[in-house]
Formats: C-alpha cells, sequence, structure tokens
C-alpha cells in the first residue's frame, strides 16, 4: 500500500469517535457521520446517520432527536423507516442488503447483517444491515450486530469496524478476527464490547490473533 494511501487510512480511522456499543461519529469528508447513535451526550447536528437494526442500542429515538437536523438525510432499514420519519430528517432511505447510492460524494453500500447460529437474535429474515462507506477513497465497513458471515468475503474494505462479544453477535473472538481478515482490512477496531457482552480480555485476544496482519485501534469511549 502507498504512503499517500496509508495516510488517508489513518485520518479517517482518527475522525472516528466511539460511544459505546456500534455508536460511532466519523467526521470525514467535511461532514458528521453518525452510525447507530446511542448514549450521546451532547447535542450535535449530524449531516447523515446511518441506522443497522431495529434493537434499543442501534435504533434509539431519544439519541437521534438530539442530533437530527433540518438538513439531515438518515438512511434506514425498511422496517424502522415509518418511524424514523417522524424525527424531522431532511430526507429518510428505507434500505435493504444489496442497496448502493452515493450521497453527497460518498457511496454508501448496505450489507447482509445477520446471525447464522443465533438466528433469534439477528435473524437473516429481517433484511437488517451493516454499511459499507466510501470516505474520500478509504472504504469504511461498520459490521452491525453481525456474526462471520460467507458474504463477509464479498466485502473489500480498509478500514473494519466489527462487534466483539459472543452472546449476541460473534460466536467467538477467532470469528472477529476471522472475518476482518475475509475483507482485506488493513485497520481493524472493535466495537459492541464492554457493555451487555465482551470484555478487556476479548480485545487483548483479538490483538493478538491479528498480530502482524492487521493494525488494531481501540477506541476509548467518548
Amino acid at each position: 500500500m502507498d504512503t499517500h494511501a496509508t495516510k488517508n487510512i489513518e485520518a479517517v480511522a482518527e475522525s472516528i469517535q466511539w460511544f459505546g456499543q456500534a455508536a460511532i461519529k466519523i467526521m470525514n469528508c467535511g461532514k458528521v457521520i453518525y452510525i447507530d447513535p446511542y448514549q450521546i451526550k451532547e447535542t450535535d447536528k449530524a449531516d447523515l446517520i446511518l441506522i443497522t437494526h431495529s434493537h434499543f442500542d442501534h435504533y434509539s429515538p431519544d439519541d437521534l432527536k438530539k442530533i437530527v437536523a433540518t438538513n439531515t438525510w438518515i438512511f434506514c432499514p425498511e422496517d424502522i423507516a415509518d418511524e424514523v420519519k417522524q424525527l424531522g430528517a431532511a430526507k429518510v432511505i428505507a434500505v435493504k442488503p444489496g442497496f448502493m447510492d452515493e450521497w453527497s460524494g460518498i457511496e454508501i453500500h448496505a450489507v447482509p447483517m445477520y446471525n447464522i447460529s443465533k438466528s433469534d437474535k439477528h435473524p437473516k429474515s429481517k433484511n437488517w444491515v451493516g454499511y459499507l462507506l466510501n470516505l474520500c477513497n478509504v472504504w469504511l465497513y461498520h459490521a452491525g450486530d453481525t456474526e462471520r458471515i460467507p458474504e463477509m468475503k464479498d466485502i473489500k474494505t480498509d478500514i473494519i469496524l466489527l462487534p466483539l462479544g459472543q452472546t449476541y453477535t460473534m460466536n467467538s473472538v477467532e470469528d472477529a478476527a476471522e472475518s476482518v481478515l475475509d475483507t482485506g482490512a488493513s485497520v481493524a477496531i472493535p466495537i459492541h464490547y464492554g457493555m451487555y457482552e465482551g470484555s478487556e480480555s476479548d480485545v487483548e485476544k483479538f490483538k493478538e490473533l491479528l498480530k502482524d496482519k492487521v493494525e488494531v485501534i481501540l477506541l476509548q469511549k467518548g
């Protein structure tokens, strides 16, 4: 990878703030982007909001109200789109796996997100999603609450944010590490741990499994 591309990836990684669970904020490409906003402490004005699925720690109307502005666009699964439209955003787009669009120069792909063995948690039939974004020529993949699924081998990204718990998402830390390798990511950022599932020891194991293969960045909760 050339130096310029590496610097771009580093810049995107450094622009990510984590609030716990899968909630992140990205300030990049001149935009304020939130994914699964939850436990947001301060009001803000989001340009773009992406929601992966309808569970309370991913779709939180109270948190959305803190950041939705009159110019905000929201992409969300079809099963909550009508509710989300009541929040006063400029535009709400219902998505399902396979959806592709461009918003303000940012490519947005909705990709599959589901459980295989824990299918009662996140059934494939719900058509819930992860998101693959092209942020100024850097691909970022937010996996949502998923297990390691076959479709990950078709996703190529520079940065992956993925869950590290094993109660609702991955079946093991090894599966999480293999998911990173499936996508060819050069940077891995673990999320969705330390609250309802996943521990600091899982993080250390994750880092060790990817040592000398992928850069692992640990975000402090904001």
